[in-house]
């Protein structure tokens, strides 16, 4: 069993997993932004408040209604669009990573390094455990796919022999 390590690759599938699973969330997302294209936002926002029971008077639910009221088509295509794309980049690097390319382990490294700053910054401004958590688990993920990148990915042009036999000259 010294051979085969099991486990070996257990943080990497979870890296795919978790990227996957934002990408289909995003994928949703914006579904549902397009859905809701040509429908008053402020007033859908409340009735999805109240059915989550949520309060709409609260002071943070009626500013970003009012928010949401303000927002125009042209900006909501905007989100839409980008949502899609961030989508879309994080479906490539998940079949990327789960194909084994080297650049789909850069790719994710420079996308999830990405956020560091922008989340440190939100936790000095006011600290948020669920930031927190974030903050850990994509210094986390920039460490392991550093760390890890010789052993998990493999340097080679796609559809090159897997052999290590070197080629030689044929007697």
């Amino acid at each position: 069993m010294s051979g085969t390590r099991i486990g070996g690759a257990a943080g990497l599938y979870g890296i795919i997993a978790l990227k996957l699973g934002k990408s289909l969330l995003l994928f949703g997302i914006t579904l549902g932004i397009y859905s809701l294209m040509d429908q008053d936002l402020g007033a859908e926002f409340e009735r999805f408040l109240r059915w989550v029971r949520l309060d709409p008077e609260h002071q943070f639910f009626a500013d970003l209604g009012d928010r949401l009221q303000a927002m125009t088509p042209s900006n909501i295509r905007w989100i839409a669009s980008g949502t899609l794309l961030y989508g879309m980049l994080l479906l490539v690097e998940s079949i990327g990573m789960a194909f084994r390319a080297s650049w789909a382990a850069w790719l994710a490294i420079g996308e999830t390094a990405f956020f560091i700053p922008i989340e440190i910054f939100e936790l000095i401004r006011q600290f948020s455990l669920v930031v927190f958590v974030i903050l850990v688990l994509n210094l986390f993920i920039v460490w392991y796919l550093i760390r890890n990148r010789d052993r998990l990915f493999r340097h080679r042009p796609f559809g090159a022999p897997t052999s290590t036999v070197p080629e030689g000259p044929s007697a």
